[in-house]
């Protein structure tokens, strides 16, 4: 199976960037979702579960960014 890395890689910066897209922010880190959770008191219970939701997608699109990347180097060499 050939694997068209160059294409992978546009894949995921296309769905990386529609994260920075839409209403609710995607946090840009565990720290900084944590923080809005202390900060908001249980209030916008609904906006912080879409937040973790993306940065749990954000997250998962680095480990795919990043496995390709290893494995990408281990083809090329």
């Amino acid at each position: 199976m050939v694997m068209n890395v160059e294409k992978l890689n546009e894949y995921i910066a296309l769905e990386a960037s529609k994260l920075d897209r839409s209403i609710i922010a995607t946090p840009s880190s565990m720290g900084a979702l944590e923080a809005f959770a202390y900060g908001n008191h249980g209030s916008n219970d609904i906006v912080l579960m879409h937040m973790a939701v993306k940065l749990g997608y954000k997250m998962a699109l680095n480990a795919v960014e990043y496995k390709v990347r290893q494995l990408n180097v281990d083809v090329v060499g």
